[in-house]
């Protein structure tokens, strides 16, 4: 099979769970400790063997490509002041072989139009796409190389899930598999007591791209938006879709819990920062008399 070589980035979102911080800069650029949102996701991509980025934005998201783009002031005041660590970690965010792409959604019609904007830059092969909302740390294998590998085996379109509480079937779209992990049947954030099960899909797919057909067609869904979800309920009619229970824990940084569940996870681990955080945690834990 060919490889996996594009991703689609979605990222044309106003971010409004998040403002004021949300007003001039992009939700995807809020950092969780030392790296934006984006940037994670980007990382994910590149170590699965993504060689195209593809981001879907609208006016506000320049901060995404100058994050991205090469600055020289800032690499030359780095190198004067022999800031050689910072240096590298602005000058190598992006290996050399891989190039970022930008167009633009006009209207914010949902995660399904974004998706369809980048069809001519997808072509006849499957892709990748990316929410960098949902945030996934994972101990080895990224969870989007995880899919791949899935995808290899199976050959067809590959969806990330995770359980969730019965209560909460009505926030995601959900599926029902077969005991081969096939999917069989995918509904919009159904209520409870409709819902197929408590398998939730999560912001990583990987996708066949006869998906850009069914896009096209359908009729606006939950919200008056185009649905990937509706897609993919039609995809899965023609071409076999798996889901990937992954190995990993994800953070919804859509939420503002969630946004503080990742930095205090991620900080934890932080090579420079962990141990002094913890330490600092405990402190503060001991004053509370917890």
């Amino acid at each position: 099979m060919k490889p996996i070589r594009k991703a689609i980035f979605p990222v044309a979102g106003l971010g409004t769970r998040f403002l004021p911080a949300t007003k001039a800069s992009p939700k995807e650029m809020l950092t969780v400790v030392d790296k934006p949102l984006i940037q994670y996701a980007v990382e994910e991509a590149v170590s699965a063997g993504i060689k195209e980025l593809i981001f879907v934005t609208s006016g506000a998201k320049r901060a995404i490509e100058d994050h991205f783009d090469k600055n020289y002031e800032l690499e030359a005041k780095l190198k004067e002041k022999q800031q050689m660590a910072l240096l590298k970690s602005v000058q190598n965010i992006l290996p050399p072989d891989v190039q970022c792409v930008y167009i633009r959604q006009a209207e914010a019609l949902g995660l399904g139009h974004a998706v369809l904007c980048a069809q001519n830059l997808i072509g006849d092969e499957y892709f990748a796409v990316l929410l960098a909302d949902d945030l996934i740390q994972t101990q080895g294998r990224s969870c989007l190389s995880q899919m791949v590998k899935e995808h290899q085996k199976h050959q067809g379109s590959v969806l990330a899930v995770q359980t969730v509480r019965p209560s909460e079937t009505k926030q995601y779209g959900i599926v029902s598999l077969d005991e081969n992990h096939q999917i069989k049947n995918i509904v919009e954030k159904p209520e409870p007591e409709v819902a197929p099960s408590n398998i939730a899909v999560v912001g990583r797919y990987l996708l066949h791209p006869e998906i850009f057909s069914f896009l096209a067609n359908i009729k606006t869904g939950s919200g008056g938006e185009i649905q990937l979800t509706d897609g993919i309920a039609q995809l899965l009619k023609v071409h076999p879709v798996y889901a990937t229970l992954f190995q990993g824990q994800r953070f919804d940084c859509g939420s503002k819990l969630g946004y503080l569940q990742a930095n205090f996870e991620y900080a934890l681990t932080h090579s420079e920062l962990g141990q002094p955080y913890l330490a600092y945690i405990k402190k503060r834990l001991a004053e509370m008399g917890e």
